[in-house]
């Protein structure tokens, strides 16, 4: 137990190494981050955390960009994300998409995320179950209230 801090920033330190592209600043999320997985099914948190993803609170997220993570279909998504309350912040998606939702991804996309409101560490889900009636209901109260 003593220096697991130490570790984690090791191995934080070793992944912008090894994959630049996947680093705080490269995601634009600062160093509160706790950073994506090298391999979230192996993880028991990232795992713990994608279930309360799945049924977090909905939001709408504006893709910025996105990276592939070891040639495989798993892709972390940055969105720029928007919610109900009015609160706005840089989140990560850890997904496996197929190739066909992989070819349709393009940046000012808008999609419906789920995040976690009581943590706010910038990690959201695609929202794949989210009714489009509520999805259309949050989307004009977001565009009402830049309106104003």
């Amino acid at each position: 137990m003593f220096g697991w801090k130490k570790k984690l920033n090791d191995l934080n330190d070793l992944t912008a190494q090894l994959r630049p592209d996947l680093s705080r600043e490269s995601l634009g999320v600062g160093p509160d981050f706790p950073g994506v997985a090298p391999n979230p099914l192996l993880s028991s948190d990232a795992r713990k955390r994608n279930a309360e993803l799945r049924t977090g609170a909905l939001a709408l997220g504006v893709l910025v960009d996105w990276r592939e993570v070891n040639g495989n279909p798993r892709v972390v998504l940055m969105f720029d994300v928007e919610t109900a309350s009015g609160i706005s912040f840089r989140g990560i998606a850890d997904e496996d998409l197929t190739i066909t939702e992989l070819t349709r991804l393009a940046p000012g996309q808008t999609l419906p995320v789920r995040y976690r409101p009581a943590v706010m560490d910038h990690y959201v889900a695609l929202a794949r179950d989210a009714d489009p009636a509520h999805v259309r209901q949050l989307s004009d109260e977001i565009a009402s209230r830049k309106r104003t």
